[in-house]
């Protein structure tokens, strides 16, 4: 049952970076509110699921602490986070660098390679976790599906404005096909609990950096209420389910 669940959600997924170019009510400028109240949602799960998580995934990094590398993040699974968060800001100063520097509306295609392959072991991540992570039942699992379905929607939106029309062309089947890769490995491949823990780690980090990198930039004009509205909606959702 749950892992036919999962399939329809990556399926899901998919569908999503394969059509979400049709939503032409998506505005960069003023920012749309639905983009908003998408980032609010995504920044929601990541607070209240995701980072809460992570003291259970602290206490299995700490178990392997004596072991190995893992020694050396006993009582940092933060820093994970941290790590992810710095990777996607760094890819994203990239991408402003090329822009600025040929003083044009999209980055070289050199930097696109670079910026979809991270996104694809993003997006594969993502599919990975959508069958290996543990859920409370099926809500628990739809609630992964909503955050980063909107969440989903918004990197598209971003990165077609970066990548203009190479994203449409290469970038957007690459990320719709790393969904179903990741999904087909975590069918086949069971990661020790320690790997995942470092996993939704690093995911928690890029997530946070990528909702919050399209919000605050003064010159999108988000829309504050929407943002919020976004996260009250969905944070009373998890609560009451």
């Amino acid at each position: 049952m749950e892992i036919a669940l999962s399939l329809i959600f990556a399926i899901g997924f998919t569908f999503i970076h394969l059509f979400s170019k049709s939503m032409t009510f998506i505005k960069d400028t003023p920012r749309s509110r639905f983009l908003s109240i998408a980032g609010g949602i995504a920044v929601s799960y990541v607070f209240i699921h995701l980072l809460p998580d992570l003291n259970k995934h602290q206490n299995i990094i700490e178990k392997a602490g004596a072991s190995e590398i893992f020694h050396l993040l006993e009582n940092h699974v933060y820093l994970i986070a941290l790590l992810g968060l710095t990777i996607f800001y760094g890819l994203e100063k990239m991408v402003k660098n090329s822009k600025k520097e040929n003083n044009m509306d999209k980055a070289d295609p050199g930097i696109f390679w670079i910026h979809i392959s991270s996104f694809f072991v993003y997006n594969a991540l993502i599919g990975y976790l959508l069958i290996r992570e543990e859920y409370n039942g099926p809500w628990g699992m739809f609630f992964y599906f909503l955050a980063l379905a909107v969440h989903f929607i918004t990197n598209d939106h971003s990165l077609r404005k970066n990548h203009e029309a190479v994203y449409d062309r290469y970038g957007r089947w690459l990320l719709a096909a790393a969904i179903l890769f990741g999904w087909v490995v975590g069918l086949f491949v069971e990661l020790e609990e320690i790997y995942i823990s470092l996993l939704t780690a690093f995911l928690a980090g890029g997530i946070i950096l990528n909702v919050l990198k399209e919000e605050l930039p003064e010159e999108r004009k988000s829309s504050f209420f929407s943002f919020f509205l976004g996260i009250f909606c969905y944070s009373a959702l998890l609560m009451l389910v």
